[in-house]
């Protein structure tokens, strides 16, 4: 075979050279380039610190003691411990990410990182530490609004996470792990998760941008350089990255940011129900063409949703030309709506479709945004543990008799550094068994402050004692 003559090779390394650049700038454009974006918001990153002094409590579970674990040495040599959990001595220290949103200080960062905080220090990107002053928290959207005696300070651009969409890129900066400025990238996942229960209020952006602790509080960034969403939460088996991270959207943290930077606490709207998922079976059961919507299972007297003649065994289908896809889309819908706004409900009732007209009421502090106090369900108590009785199917199911209330909702520190959660069941107060959510706060308002208490509890097929402190209550 003879061997290609100088021309039709040069034709031929031409045409290969050609396709290998088109390639190339094909692969370049669809690989986004995020150093302009990192340049241009770095410097309004900030690391935040927290910590609280307090008596040690001998019964109280250390914190993040597994993820310390986890962290290489060299980790440890080049930055030291990770200041996370209680410490020996009672101390506990907390550490996360924020961002400027204004130049004269204001910052944004997570609830979780500064709850019970004593002291918050703000380290900016040019090394300096400064103190900062909390000027409002919300639990239900693990939002916390800092302030630093600073001016003229960089702050990024606020986008629109409503026009976010699963496939988009997504940039995280934050201190993972205390290493500050630390930069990840991935994809939205989904948008409008309802992952978390005690936060029902946040629609959740999920991605898969590697979050690791530290992370917490810091901003997400779409490829305009523009903040669309809070990095809150991780789904891990480890507490380490795992490929599922959740954000608050940016339209629900300036929504509360609004609100606690004016008046230092955030109103909610609320109807009054109770609501549970529409699942095949009960679609076919109600004669629903689909399942979909939100199954209401309880309805408040006096409540707004009453009033606007709303039933138990409605499926509610849409909210003020919102469709109701599944349960956990209404309470953010319905807890963004300011309180008095008249709204329309969708419902689906007896084989049809009806539209009722509701007005907003106000939910109270502390409790759910679509539903109000569960029947028989307990208030909240001085140590900060919300319970309710049980039913006679969870009777059945853990093999009580009468005695022992189940835990919903945890709002206290003394119960939180005793790693109580919801889901456990109070069997006794002290040497008071208890049998129903009155029974137990009646127990609990006997104690003074800085009593000590054992609750003796039941998680799975687990029983034990757990102490806890009342706390002091501050007279200001």
């Amino acid at each position: 075979m003879r061997a290609p003559s100088g021309k039709y090779f040069a034709i031929g390394l031409t045409i290969v050279c050609s396709i290998s650049l088109i390639i190339g700038n094909v692969g370049a454009a669809e690989l986004p380039d995020f150093t302009g974006l990192v340049e241009k918001n770095a410097p309004a990153i900030v690391n935040v610190q927290a910590s609280s002094s307090g008596k040690a409590d001998p019964h109280a579970q250390i914190q993040g003691s597994d993820e310390d674990q986890e962290v290489p040495d060299i980790f440890r040599r080049f930055f030291g411990p990770i200041p996370r959990g209680q410490q020996p001595g009672g101390e506990r220290r907390s550490a996360g990410s924020g961002f400027i949103v204004s130049a004269d200080g204001y910052i944004l960062t997570n609830n979780h990182v500064v709850d019970g905080a004593d002291l918050v220090t703000v380290r900016l990107s040019d090394r300096r530490e400064l103190d900062a002053k909390v000027i409002g928290t919300d639990e239900q959207t693990d939002i916390a609004l800092l302030k630093i005696e600073a001016s003229g300070l960089p702050v990024v651009s606020i986008g629109d996470s409503t026009q976010l969409k699963p496939g988009q890129w997504v940039v995280a900066i934050g201190s993972p792990f205390g290493m500050d400025h630390t930069v990840t990238h991935g994809i939205v996942s989904a948008v409008g998760r309802g992952y978390d229960r005690s936060q029902q209020y946040v629609p959740f952006i999920q991605t898969d941008v590697p979050i690791n602790p530290g992370n917490s509080g810091g901003p997400l960034f779409n490829l305009g350089g523009q903040v669309v969403g809070i990095n809150s939460q991780i789904f891990s088996n480890t507490g380490g990255y795992m490929g599922v991270s959740f954000a608050i959207p940016i339209s629900v943290a300036m929504n509360t940011m609004g609100q606690l930077k004016d008046k230092g606490h955030v109103s909610r709207g609320m109807i009054g129900i109770q609501i549970q998922n529409v699942d095949r079976a009960s679609a076919k059961a109600l004669g629903l063409p689909r399942s979909g919507g939100a199954l209401v299972n309880n309805v408040s007297a006096g409540g707004a949703a009453e009033k606007s003649g709303v039933k138990i065994g409605d499926v509610i289908l849409s909210f003020d030309g919102t469709e109701i896809v599944g349960s956990s889309d209404l309470p953010p819908i319905v807890g963004m709506t300011p309180p008095g706004t008249k709204a329309e409900l969708e419902v689906f009732r007896n084989g049809k479709t009806l539209k009722l007209p509701v007005t907003v009421g106000e939910l109270p502090q502390d409790q759910d945004p679509v539903a109000s106090a569960a029947p028989k369900a307990a208030a909240g108590n001085q140590l900060g543990i919300v319970v309710e009785d049980l039913t006679a199917d969870q009777r059945q199911q853990l093999g009580l008799k009468s005695e022992g209330v189940v835990i919903t909702r945890i709002s206290g520190d003394a119960a939180r550094r005793a790693a109580l959660q919801p889901g456990d069941v109070v069997l006794m107060v002290g040497r008071k068994s208890v049998k129903s959510g009155a029974e137990f706060n009646a127990a609990v308002k006997e104690l003074k402050p800085d009593d000590s208490v054992m609750l003796l509890i039941r998680r799975n097929d687990t029983t034990s004692f757990v102490a806890l402190t009342v706390p002091k209550v501050d007279n200001e």
